[in-house]
């Protein structure tokens, strides 16, 4: 009998990869495909996007840039956390609008490198409500990658932490939390 922890664990870096492989397809899926595929809903997300509907799920997908709030003049996706199925197309939008994402296959680190750091029971708290206990687990990565502002041209290299959580039963995605470089962002977008 496998031990319930390590096949969660597994679970939560099968789902964690995929997402994380998905972004260096090229073109990556879009946003709609991705959100359906890897995160938290409580209804299908339908192929059209313009049909998406916030779900009332109680715990809908999130994704948080984080970074400086005085940024958002020129990076409107830091700062905020982009709460339901249209918020989180929304920061995908904002992210397309501003920046472009050059990666490559050693963006991230291979299953095997072990540099995927895996914790099937971490509890992520949540600040607008209760602790969920179906919503645990939490997987971290660093990737590395060249981006580049749409408005400037400009490019820079950076490194950056993926940081997956809240997953429910199935493995699925509840937040999605980025650390970046938002000052290099910042002077490129000027």
């Amino acid at each position: 009998m496998k031990n319930p922890s390590s096949t969660r664990e597994a679970q939560l870096l099968e789902t964690a990869s995929s997402f994380c492989q998905a972004l260096l397809e090229n073109p990556p899926p879009p946003p709609s495909a991705l959100i359906r595929q890897f995160f938290v809903s409580s209804n299908p997300v339908p192929r059209g996007s313009k049909q998406l509907l916030n779900n009332h799920n109680p715990s809908p997908p999130r994704i948080t840039e984080h970074g400086p709030e005085w940024a958002r003049s020129r990076l409107p996706f830091l700062a905020k956390t982009f709460t339901g199925v249209l918020e989180c197309l929304e920061y995908f939008t904002l992210l397309s609008k501003t920046l472009k994402m050059h990666m490559g296959k050693d963006t991230f680190p291979s299953i095997e490198s072990g540099g995927f750091v895996v914790d099937a029971e971490a509890r992520v708290e949540r600040e607008d409500e209760d602790e969920d206990e179906s919503m645990l687990g939490a997987v971290s990565v660093v990737g590395k990658a060249r981006f580049e502002s749409v408005k400037t041209g400009k490019d820079w290299e950076e490194q950056f932490i993926y940081r997956f959580s809240g997953f429910d039963k199935e493995g699925k995605i509840g937040h999605w939390e980025i650390w970046a470089d938002p000052l290099s962002a910042w002077v490129a977008c000027e």
